[in-house]
This record gives structure tokens, C-alpha cells and sequence, in this order.
């Protein structure tokens, strides 16, 4: 009820006369079941507009630093998450890992949609990264379809650092979903696992011609002084 009434009549309305968002695809989110929408990743106000977007409740696996800030502002941000359907994981590795992937079956166990960014964390600088294995672990493990999802000009609107928006009009491109089945029970083969990522990612750069860069976002953060934190 939270979410709905958040969606619908708090935020929804008024994100949209704001933005204008526009969308293309919206029909290739099944209307029922379980699926995940893999989405290229350009701010953070991605996970804002693709949910308003969808005629269904949808949740993101979302960094648990949004929801342990102090303050008024820590409140406000782990409220506007809950609302928007975020989820707190443990980005650190190893078995936060795989609590986040359990996290994510459960929501996918649910016959919900589920929404992940492959690149694992925002672009630096709007190209394509390449994609983690977790999704195609996920997807194979829960055998539901991938919906490759590209957001346009987030980036503009809200870019890496900046904590108030640009006031200006973003899109959401959703693509057919990608049917994993052939590997059905293949989810620890890595091998299996990267083709599947790479396929989604090939997805990805063809719906949105982005310019795709055969590496990790994370490492190229890395090489960036005082990079802002995803």
C-alpha cells in the first residue's frame, strides 16, 4: 500500500510533470510472473524513473548505504528508497554476495520483477561496461526471462555527484525479453554464466548504441581521483 500510494499519488504525478519522462517497449513487461529487467546504469535517479514507468511494481537491489544515512536527510533517502520499491544488499563481496543473490530469488520467487543494473555500478562516463555474472546466475537459477531496459539522459539530468536534478526530459527504451532456458541447470558452469551476461550486455548496447567498453565501470572508477561514490 505504501509503495502504491507513493507511486501513484506522491511521486509518480509529480516526477512526471516535472520530466516528462516517455517510454518505448512498456508492452514487453509481461503483465504477470516473475522477470528481471536488466538495465544499463547512468544515475541514480535510474531506479526512480523506470519503476514510475511500468504498470507494475517492480523492486531494485539497492546499496545498503542509502538506508543507514543520519539525520533528516538520512530519513527522507531511506524513505524515498523503501517507497520506490529499493531493497538494502551488501555491496562488499564474498557472502554478501550471496545474500544479495538470495535476496533476489526471493523477489523473483515472489512472481515479482526484479530490476538490476549488470554493469554493478553507475557509468563514469556514459559508455557500456561490462556486465557481472550475478544476473545470469540469477536468471538461470529462477528460470525467468531478462528484459534488456536502457535509460536515456539520466545521466543529464542527474549526473555522477549531484544531489538536486536538472530539470529536463528522460526516456526508458525496453527491449523483448532474452529466454535463457536452453542452459536450464547450467548455473554453475561459469563459462555458462559469462555467455549469458555477455548476451544480455550485446542486448543492451544494440537497444541503446551506446559505446561498449570491454571492462569492469568499478576499475575504471578506480583510476578516477576522488571519484564520487555509486
Amino acid at each position: 500500500m505504501f509503495y502504491w500510494l507513493m507511486k501513484y499519488i506522491v511521486i509518480g504525478p509529480l516526477v512526471k510533470a516535472i520530466f516528462r519522462p516517455w517510454i518505448v517497449g512498456r508492452r514487453n513487461v509481461p503483465v504477470e510472473g516473475a522477470a528481471i529487467l536488466a538495465s544499463n546504469h547512468l544515475s541514480v535517479s535510474d531506479s526512480i524513473f523506470l519503476p514510475l514507468m511500468i504498470d507494475r511494481p517492480m523492486s531494485f537491489l539497492a546499496k545498503s548505504d542509502y538506508f543507514t544515512g543520519k539525520g533528516l536527510k538520512g530519513w527522507a533517502t531511506r524513505m524515498f528508497m523503501k517507497a520506490t520499491g529499493q531493497i538494502p544488499i551488501d555491496r562488499t563481496g564474498g557472502k554478501a554476495s550471496e545474500a544479495s543473490l538470495n535476496t533476489g530469488l526471493q523477489v523473483l520467487g515472489r512472481g515479482d520483477l526484479l530490476g538490476i543494473y549488470p554493469e554493478g555500478t553507475r557509468s563514469p562516463d556514459g559508455r557500456l561496461y561490462r556486465g557481472r555474472t550475478g544476473l545470469a546466475r540469477m536468471a538461470l537459477e529462477a528460470h525467468v526471462p531478462v528484459i534488456p531496459v536502457v535509460m536515456v539522459d539520466t545521466d543529464v539530468v542527474m549526473p555522477i555527484g549531484r544531489t538536486v536534478p536538472r530539470v529536463g526530459r528522460v526516456g526508458v527504451v525496453i527491449g523483448e525479453p532474452l529466454d535463457f532456458s536452453r542452459f536450464a541447470g547450467m548455473e554453475g558452469d561459469r563459462y555458462i554464466l559469462r555467455s549469458v551476461t555477455d548476451e544480455i550486455m550485446v542486448a543492451l548496447q544494440r537497444l541503446g548504441e551506446q559505446t561498449y567498453d570491454d571492462v569492469y565501470a568499478s576499475t575504471v572508477k578506480n583510476r578516477l581521483p576522488a571519484s564520487p561514490a555509486s
